[in-house]
């Protein structure tokens, strides 16, 4: 697995960067800001940029702008936030358009290398994966409160889950419960967040993000 860091900080780039190169990760480039990050993916081609949202100049939006523009460009990049903060612009953009090979995770609750591995291979591998506090953060817009309603506590209790990447399987074994029973509350969870099935669109993602249609 090739990834590049991109982060303002020098001392958490680099600790972060000898950390997975420690535990096997390929850490092809660091960046210290969007500009940078843009420059480094082109030159190496990695799998996986791993992504502070703030970065210079104006440290607000710039990291996941450049992660947008990275997957319109390269759609088959994995991107992982990885942020002191909760933040929507651009990640919204980011969710609904490239929702695989996508995670969001916040800094100060990533407490061991070994959770930031399982994000990524995660991510390498196509799947999405969501912090249960950005989860919240996503999930507690005004706009899906009527939505969010129509749920049961068991069907927000495998949202949840669903939203943290784990499969039908690890949820069923966490919840203590059969797989079909969760591919049941499943479907009803999309279909009271009126996700409908088409051939283009990553269900499984859009309801976790369901607040970001229209």
């Amino acid at each position: 697995m090739r990834v590049v860091i991109a982060d303002d900080s020098g001392l958490l780039r680099d600790g972060l960067a000898n950390l997975l190169t420690e535990a096997g990760v390929d850490v092809v480039a660091r960046a210290g800001d969007a500009e940078e990050l843009i420059a480094m993916v082109a030159e190496h081609e990695p799998d996986i940029a791993v992504v502070d949202i703030r970065m210079p100049p104006t440290y607000t939006h710039e990291g996941a702008r450049a992660a947008l523009e990275l997957r319109q460009r390269r759609p088959g990049l994995g991107i992982l936030l990885l942020s002191q903060s909760l933040e929507s612009r651009y990640v919204t953009d980011l969710a609904r358009q490239h929702p695989r090979g996508f995670g969001y995770l916040l800094k100060d609750r990533v407490t061991e290398v070994q959770v930031l591995l399982d994000a990524l291979g995660s991510i390498a591998a196509g799947g999405t994966v969501l912090d249960p506090e950005v989860v919240s953060h996503l999930l507690g817009r005004n706009e899906l409160v009527e939505q969010l309603d129509r749920l049961s506590e068991r069907e927000r209790g495998v949202l949840e889950l669903m939203a943290q990447g784990l499969s039908n399987r690890a949820i069923a074994e966490r919840l203590v419960i059969d797989v079909k029973t969760v591919e049941t509350h499943i479907a009803r969870i999309l279909t009271k967040l009126d996700l409908h099935q088409t051939p283009d669109e990553h269900r499984r993602v859009l309801a976790v993000l369901a607040w970001l249609r229209g």
